[in-house]
């Protein structure tokens, strides 16, 4: 009786130290969790610093290269100016060889055989103004010989201006072109860690759930924030009818599976870093920022509730508030939010629901 009283003893104190040690290892496993929450907000916070600094250089980028094209402009139409003008100058030597071949021919004795001759005045005087007049129309050519060679003289100093800043510019795009490269770089390092964190389907689903949710409150709140305006018309009547917004295979489709239960509420369409990406219709830029999953995402209001959606993009090139027309550019395609490849993510909303943009886009 007392060894099995001995025995129980024993055996409830085992079981009171395994329940300990599993309490602890699962104030141990919640520590860890928190701890992957905390660094995965840090590393998110890191994504969106990156890609922002990416953005950032990118747009500097492209207005860059659209100086580089406004003064390659100005160099052709130099060009063609300089080829007037020498077109001009060799006209004008012609006519200056014609006028000294002429005097020459002609030489000064003239002079002498009217004063010999002991012709009348009359003739004289018009033999004299003959020679003024010929006199003039030299003295003409000449200056406007001269002027031409000023001028080309102006558009040649002009030509290695832009020729110098034109080399200026290619070299501030190389610049900022390594500096992507290196942010990139950076990012992919920061996606790396990112991905290491999410380790299960179950994690990837909490996270994907986490960035949908976030993408509907913001458009939540900026329908709450939408003022109608009466001149946007909406996209009822396009249906078939609009461009997309980049050319590229669509790589996943509407209504397609995601992860889970989740499915894709736009399309994201495959297409290279720096491509223009083109707004479907007229509109105003309700929100243009980074979002968690998405990117630099800019939406864009079309009237009577539709509103067109585009994310993962390197870069914005407009703000909230920005009136954009049909087929302007409003950013360029990238791969921010933690996508590995390029592309474009893109939706149309109407009263706050997605919709299929096959129906929209032909």
């Amino acid at each position: 009786m007392w060894l099995n009283s001995a025995t129980v003893f024993a055996q409830n104190n085992e079981t009171t130290k395994d329940l300990s040690s599993v309490k602890q290892k699962i104030e141990q496993q919640k520590a860890a969790i928190k701890l992957t929450n905390k660094q995965q907000q840090e590393i998110q916070q890191q994504l969106k610093k990156d890609d922002l600094a990416i953005a950032k250089t990118a747009a500097k980028m492209n207005e860059t290269r659209g100086k580089q094209k406004q003064t390659q402009e100005k160099i052709k139409q130099l060009n063609k100016q300089q080829q007037v003008l020498e077109t001009k100058k060799k006209q004008q030597e012609d006519v200056l060889a014609e006028q000294i071949r002429s005097a020459y021919s002609a030489g000064h004795h003239d002079y002498l055989k009217l004063l010999l001759n002991q012709q009348g005045p009359s003739k004289v005087q018009r033999t004299l103004t003959y020679y003024q007049y010929l006199n003039d129309a030299r003295m003409t050519s000449i200056e406007n010989f001269e002027q031409v060679l000023i001028e080309l003289s102006k558009i040649e100093e002009q030509q290695q201006q832009q020729a110098e800043q034109l080399q200026v510019l290619v070299a501030e795009q190389k610049e900022q072109k390594q500096a992507i490269e290196v942010k990139q770089q950076e990012r992919k390092q920061t996606l790396k860690s990112l991905n290491s964190q999410i380790l299960s389907s179950k994690q990837r689903l909490n996270k994907l759930e986490s960035e949908e949710k976030s993408l509907i409150q913001t458009l939540a709140r900026i329908q709450a924030q939408l003022q109608k305006e009466k001149e946007l018309k909406g996209l009822s009547k396009l249906k078939k009818k609009l461009k997309w917004p980049v050319k590229g295979r669509i790589a996943h489709s509407f209504g397609t599976k995601k992860q889970g239960y989740l499915r894709w509420k736009g399309v994201l369409l495959n297409a290279g870093v720096g491509k223009s990406v083109k707004t479907i219709h007229n509109g105003t830029v309700l929100f243009a920022d980074w979002l968690k999953g998405y990117g630099l995402v800019i939406v864009i209001d079309h009237g009577e509730g539709y509103m067109s959606l585009y994310g993962h993009n390197q870069t914005l090139l407009k703000g909230v508030g920005d009136r954009v027309e049909i087929g302007e550019p409003i950013a360029l395609v990238g791969q921010s939010g933690g996508q590995s490849q390029s592309g474009l993510y893109f939706e149309i909303r109407h009263k706050g629901k997605p919709v299929n943009p096959k129906l929209w886009c032909r």
